[in-house]
């Protein structure tokens, strides 16, 4: 039974809580299946300044991408038209929004519109490679490691 999309207009500070083993295991399929599709190429932007990281990339309208497994509490910044899945079903978020992120969370993301989404964390980390080691075990499937950064 499919689940009931949740509307939130995103002005407001919300938790992003961590993803059940089941939320998990359904992204790292829609990844699996996926990947017989398609591909879009995204660019990632980073960022180092005063001890935080910050990496952005833009979902263009009509794009479904999978993240990777957050293992430690970052915060997501999302500016656009989006549908993000993990437990509960699908949340569809408008407009700007600041996420609390908790570690362990895997989701994917929809864009309706064309959508910018940046996580941003506190690192003593002076370089990409790094940055990303700390915040994803996944960090050779990320698309800036595909980059080359």
């Amino acid at each position: 039974m499919p689940h009931e999309i949740a509307t939130q207009t995103a002005k407001a500070v919300m938790p992003l809580p961590p993803t059940s083993a089941a939320a998990v295991d359904a992204v790292r399929e829609l990844e699996r299946a996926s990947q017989q599709m398609p591909q879009v190429e995204l660019v990632t932007e980073h960022a180092f300044w005063a001890g935080l990281y910050a990496r952005t990339i833009m979902i263009p309208a009509g794009v479904c991408i999978t993240g990777a497994q957050i293992k430690i509490p970052t915060m997501l910044i999302i500016s656009g038209d989006v549908l993000v899945y993990g437990d509960g079903g699908p949340t569809h978020l408008q407009g700007y929004c600041v996420t609390l992120g908790q570690a362990g969370r895997k989701q994917a993301f929809y864009a309706i519109a064309d959508s910018w989404l940046t996580m941003v964390f506190a690192t003593d980390a002076k370089d990409v490679e790094t940055a990303e080691r700390e915040f994803t075990d996944e960090y050779e499937s990320l698309g800036s490691h595909r980059e080359g950064k």
